[in-house]
């Protein structure tokens, strides 16, 4: 049972919670039903396409395997407190972000931790990180729909909705249907469903080959009645960018990837 000191610290930090998200216009999360679709890549990328015209803030909330400080080339960097408050990494002028991986050691040290304590540090980064007054604030879920996606469904008073990526095997139904029961259960707005590594396109020839099928995104979208965000083709960049830890649509401005960005963020809610 808390304590009552126990008590007003929550009381406290939930305070601080909901003074820091009223700052923030559009809080939207990414998550997807199972790992390995790129999720971390289209958070990023959208993150950083967003901040060229709005301020954004990046939040990884994946505790156990944080990606987005390699992808965005502060891994291992650490972060510093002013009067309390967790001061963000500043990826440019317009972006920051915050991921567990600045908090821990080595990156090769497993975090095994249980609900309750996951919860606490998704609470302190949306309260005790000083994001400021941001347009957008992204957040990179983990895989599936246990503590993490349910911790920030819960915390965030009015989140904005949500963006699921899938892949495009006949399977991304099954994996598109739990994700978007799980925010139907608690009412939150479903943006869309983004079709990731759709088709891998020879870097050569520019043939495109269909190695995980085709389609399953937006047959999902279609069936279970949500909007289709576009889909995503997986080239060689790609992989090159994220292990340089360069936004791919910084370095690839022209790509189609980049225009399938685009059309992504156009279709956020201001």
């Amino acid at each position: 049972m808390a304590t009552e000191k126990q008590e007003n610290e929550l009381k406290k930090i939930e305070d601080l919670l909901k003074k820091n998200m009223a700052q923030i216009k559009s809080k939207i999360l990414i998550l997807s039903n199972k790992g390995g679709v790129g999720k971390s890549f289209i958070s990023s990328n959208i993150a950083v396409f967003l901040s060229k015209n709005n301020k954004v803030g990046l939040m990884d909330a994946d505790i156990h395997g944080p990606s987005i400080g390699k992808i965005l080339g502060f891994e291992g960097e650490r972060l510093y407190s002013k009067e309390n408050n967790i001061i963000p990494y500043q990826i440019n002028p317009n972006l920051v972000a915050v991921s567990m991986s600045s908090f821990i050691e080595n990156s090769d040290t497993p975090l095994i931790w249980r609900g309750p304590l996951k919860m606490s540090i998704i609470r302190q980064f949306l309260a005790e990180v000083e994001w400021g007054i941001l347009d957008y604030l992204i957040i990179d879920s983990p895989p599936g729909t246990g503590d993490e996606p349910l911790s920030i469904c819960q915390l965030i008073p009015g989140l904005t909705g949500a963006i699921i990526v899938t892949t495009p095997q006949e399977i991304a139904l099954l994996d598109s249907r739990k994700c978007v029961n799980f925010l139907r259960q608690l009412s939150i707005p479903i943006l869309g469903i983004v079709e990731n590594m759709s088709g891998f396109v020879c870097p050569n020839c520019g043939f495109k080959i269909d190695l995980f099928k085709s389609g399953g995104g937006q047959i999902a979208s279609k069936e279970l009645n949500v909007p289709f965000l576009g889909k995503i083709p997986f080239i060689p960049e790609v992989v090159e960018s994220m292990d340089k830890g360069t936004p791919f649509v910084d370095i690839y401005p022209d790509s189609e990837i980049t225009k399938d960005i685009e059309k992504i963020c156009v279709s956020l809610p201001k």
